[in-house]
C-alpha cells in the first residue's frame, strides 16, 4: 500500500501547479495568427481625466505576455491569439499601427483625442514590443492629446514612459492589478507580484510627470469576480481595492472588468464544469454604486454582456442594466442605477445573502 509524505504534498503547489495547469490547457490552441495584423482595432469614448474624449483602441498582436508563456492568470486567454515564436518584427508591429490608421480613417473623419494601446501582455517589456517600435509609437501619435498603454507594473519605468511624455502626449499606463488583496491575486488570479509592487508603479509614474513636466498617471485595471471567489466575496473585494487604488498617488482611474469566461483557461474548464459563473450585473452595478465617492474616475466595460460568458443577470434586463453602467462611466453619477429594475434582483439579493465558496455558484 502507498503511503503519503509531506512531499507529495508540496510538490507542485502553488503557482508552480496553476502554470503546469494551464500550460496543458494552452497547448489546446491550434489557431495561428498573420504578424502583420491587429489582434482588434475598433472606435469607442472613454472617460479621462480630461472628460469624455474619442479613442482609438489598438490590440497589437504581439507573441504574447511573458507571464502567459509560462502558464499566467486563470482568467487570461488573449495569449492564445498571440503569434507563436514569442516576438514579432518592429517592421511587422508597425504594419499593424497603419493598418489601425487606416481603419480609423475609413471609420471617422475626425482622428481620436485618446489612443489606448494593449498587447494583452505588457507594451513597455521590451521583449515584447522593442524599445524601437515604443519610440516610432511614440512619434506616430505625437499629435493626439493622451494615450494609454497597457503594462505589468515591474515594466513602469520613467524613460520609458519619457518616450511619449517628451512629445507632450498626456500618458497613462493601464496596470492589471486585478485586485488590491495579494493574497486574491496569487491564489485565484495567480499574477506573481502584490499591491506594493503596484504602489512603486504609480510612484514611478508620478515621478515621471514631476520630471518630465507631463501629465502622466496610472490607470487600474481590476478583475471583478475570479475563480474561487464567491459573489458576495467578490462584490466586496472590488470595493475595497477600488478604494485602496483610489488612495494612491497617482492612480487617477480605475477600471473594473467583470470575468469573461475566455478559451483556453482555468475559468474555462471551472465553466464547463459548473464551477464558475460570471458575475451578475447587479453587482458591477452594486459596487460601481457603493464607491461612487472615490477620489478617482471608476468606470467598467462588461465583455460580452448578457450572455452566459459574460456578466449576466436574468437575460430580460441585461441591456438595460448594461446601459445604466455606461451612462454612469460618462458622468459617474450613481443614480442612473435607481432607473433599473427587474424581478431577478431578489434572486442576485438572494446570491449575495447565501452564496459561499462552497456552494457555487447558488444560480446559474
Amino acid at each position: 500500500m502507498s503511503r503519503t509524505s509531506p512531499e507529495a504534498y508540496e510538490q507542485g503547489r502553488g503557482m508552480d501547479a496553476h502554470n503546469a495547469v494551464m500550460r496543458d490547457i494552452r497547448a489546446e490552441r491550434s489557431e495561428t495568427y498573420d504578424p502583420t495584423e491587429p489582434t482588434r482595432v475598433w472606435i469607442d469614448e472613454d472617460n479621462t481625466p480630461d472628460g469624455v474624449v474619442n479613442s482609438l483602441t489598438i490590440i497589437l498582436n504581439t507573441g504574447g505576455c511573458r507571464w502567459a508563456r509560462a502558464g499566467g492568470c486563470t482568467m487570461c486567454g488573449y495569449v492564445a491569439e498571440s503569434v507563436e515564436g514569442g516576438s514579432v518584427a518592429h517592421e511587422d508591429l508597425m504594419t499593424q499601427v497603419d493598418a489601425c490608421l487606416d481603419h480609423e480613417a475609413e471609420e471617422t473623419d475626425e482622428p481620436a483625442d485618446l489612443i489606448k494601446i494593449y498587447t494583452s501582455g505588457s507594451f513597455l517589456d521590451e521583449r515584447e514590443v522593442p524599445a524601437e517600435t515604443r519610440r516610432a509609437i511614440a512619434e506616430t501619435f505625437a499629435d493626439r492629446d493622451r494615450i494609454v498603454v497597457e503594462s505589468l507594473p515591474d515594466f513602469v519605468d520613467r524613460e520609458k514612459v519619457a518616450d511619449f511624455a517628451d512629445h507632450g502626449i498626456a500618458t497613462d499606463v493601464a496596470v492589471g492589478l486585478e485586485t488590491a488583496t495579494d493574497r486574491v491575486r496569487h491564489d485565484c488570479v495567480n499574477k506573481y507580484f502584490d499591491f506594493a509592487d503596484f504602489e512603486d508603479a504609480c510612484a514611478e509614474a508620478a515621478a515621471a510627470d514631476d520630471e518630465f513636466d507631463a501629465d502622466v498617471g496610472i490607470k487600474a485595471y481590476l478583475l471583478m469576480k475570479p475563480p474561487f471567489l464567491a459573489e458576495p466575496e467578490a462584490a466586496a473585494d472590488m470595493v475595497d481595492s477600488i478604494r485602496r487604488c483610489a488612495d494612491v498617488d497617482g492612480c487617477h482611474t480605475v477600471s473594473m472588468n467583470p470575468t469573461n469566461v475566455q478559451r483556453y483557461t482555468m475559468v474555462d474548464e471551472l465553466f464547463f464544469e459548473g464551477g464558475y459563473r460570471p458575475p451578475w450585473l447587479w453587482s458591477v452595478a452594486h459596487v460601481l454604486e457603493s464607491t461612487a465617492d472615490v477620489d478617482a474616475i471608476v468606470v467598467s466595460d462588461p465583455v460580452g454582456h448578457g450572455s452566459d460568458r459574460g456578466a449576466h443577470n436574468c437575460g430580460e434586463c441585461d441591456d438595460r442594466v448594461q446601459t445604466a453602467i455606461k451612462d454612469f462611466d460618462k458622468r459617474q453619477d450613481p443614480s442612473v442605477f435607481e432607473q433599473v429594475s427587474c424581478e431577478c434582483e431578489a434572486t442576485w439579493e438572494h446570491v449575495m445573502d447565501e452564496e459561499t465558496s462552497y456552494n457555487m455558484p447558488l444560480a446559474r
